[in-house]
């Protein structure tokens, strides 16, 4: 498996995942042309994904989905209820190749599977991913609210993963975000914290190759930070990454 993030943050956010010709992307929180252009970067051609696969209905990723599909063609796998609430929040247009399921349902694209993960986060109908390939598993878990049981399971079992590292407890507490805006990012629909990110991992990724931590806050958290937070608390031996807000990783193998 081959696995690129685009984008990640409040800004926007996409993950490009491949496998034995199965090409999938993860949400649709930046522009077309960005997404196609970064892809283009690394050989892919965004016309050929067989698959768009959304995690829930924030703008942040799932603003583009329209444009996705009626410029390139792309067949969009979403819940109903996110949907749903996609069209209501967002412009999202005319939208005719839909592919419907249910958080906790697998999804199979060839050889490939992916596992669909109900999430606690604030949104109409989370879901976070388990991708399958080869007995090889990498994971999309952002925007999960908080760690609950499912979560520590799926960790426990992942090669790979991308996963959200939110906020630093203390930049939260001293920042500018109104009092009501700090309870949503700490509270149980919110986001994880570096400090809970590291816990997870700690004790559940023991096998682990390496870990993209991603949808870091701009105002309330640093890439250096999030980096020491994890060094200090999970001890990884496996290497740790960064996914950038404004530009997309290298691509990871799995």
């Amino acid at each position: 498996m081959l696995a690129i993030s685009l984008q990640s943050g409040s800004s926007g956010n996409s993950i490009y995942v491949e496998a034995d010709c199965i090409r999938l992307l993860f949400d649709a929180g930046i522009c077309g042309i960005r997404a196609e252009s970064r892809l283009a970067e690394h050989g892919r051609d965004i016309r050929r994904i067989d698959a768009l696969i959304l995690s829930h209905d924030h703008s942040d990723h799932i603003r583009f989905a329209g444009v996705y599909q009626r410029k390139y063609g792309l067949p969009i796998y979403v819940t109903p209820a996110t949907l749903q609430a996609g069209h209501a929040r967002h412009k999202l247009g005319h939208l005719s190749d839909i592919r419907y399921f249910r958080a906790g349902d697998k999804l199979r694209f060839g050889n490939v599977f992916v596992q669909t993960i109900r999430t606690m986060h604030d949104g109409a109908d989370g879901s976070a991913f388990s991708v399958s390939y080869d007995g090889k598993r990498l994971g999309i878990l952002t925007d999960l609210g908080h760690v609950f049981g499912e979560l520590r399971k799926v960790v426990s079992s992942l090669d790979a993963v991308f996963l959200e590292s939110n906020y630093d407890p203390e930049m939260l507490a001293r920042g500018p975000y109104p009092a009501f805006l700090k309870r949503r990012i700490h509270g149980p629909g919110g986001h994880l914290s570096n400090v809970e990110a590291a816990e997870l991992l700690g004790t559940h990724g023991g096998r682990l190759k390496w870990a993209c931590l991603a949808h870091l806050s701009e105002q309330n958290n640093r890439p250096d930070i999030a980096i020491k937070t994890h060094r200090k608390i999970a001890r990884p031996s496996y290497p740790l990454h960064v996914a950038g807000r404004h530009s997309a990783t290298a691509p990871f193998v799995v």
